[in-house]
């Protein structure tokens, strides 16, 4: 992706983590990145192509910082590359709040606008699947339709959880004890 482009959605997951998915506007959004606002559109035709290319993006950024491991560290067994890639969108940076927070704005505008639940739904699926494979990896004798069922519970609960704590209702060391013991309890089902 060109580094333009990349900055224009890095500004945007600013302002709609500061805004609100209804409070983007084209012109703040070039002010934001430094940019024209033809340019915006050049690059992405309209609002709904900023909202997808934005979805996108952040779902990069979160595949990234979920998965980055240091080379020379122990490998993890499979129920501790489980517990890692869900507690990593728990961390209190920058990076992973701007995210969270956009991803929630974007989940809850989707009620309101129809051209970003296909989208979304997508994300949501992908990073479902994602999570059932980590669990069909670290319980290989169930199922594949009850790690999906699982991989549902634990993104919703990690979906909520990190809602809470981003707006102050829970502490993050809180949130990550629930998500851990949620991880826990689904892994040692009978």
């Amino acid at each position: 992706m060109p580094d333009r482009r990349t900055d224009i959605l890095t500004a945007a997951t600013r302002v709609i983590t500061r805004r609100g998915v209804r409070g983007l506007r084209v012109g703040e959004l070039a002010a934001e990145a430094g940019v024209s606002t033809s340019l915006i559109y050049y690059h992405f035709t309209d609002r709904a192509g900023i909202l997808r290319r934005t979805l996108e993006f952040i779902t990069h950024r979160a595949d990234r910082y979920t998965s980055e491991r240091d080379p020379d560290a122990e490998p993890l067994s499979p129920r501790e590359s489980l517990t890692q890639v869900l507690l990593l969108e728990l961390q209190d940076t920058p990076e992973v709040r701007e995210n969270s927070t956009a991803w929630g704005e974007l989940r809850a505008s989707a009620i309101f606008e129809p051209d970003l639940r296909e989208d979304l739904a997508k994300a949501t699926l992908a990073w479902v699947h994602e999570t059932a494979e980590l669990l069909g990896r670290a319980r290989p004798g169930g199922t594949a339709p009850a790690h999906a069922a699982a991989a549902e519970r634990l993104t919703a609960l990690l979906e909520g959880l990190s809602i809470r704590w981003l707006s102050g209702s829970i502490p993050l060391e809180h949130a990550r004890q629930l998500l851990r013991d949620a991880i826990d309890a689904e892994l040692d089902r009978p």
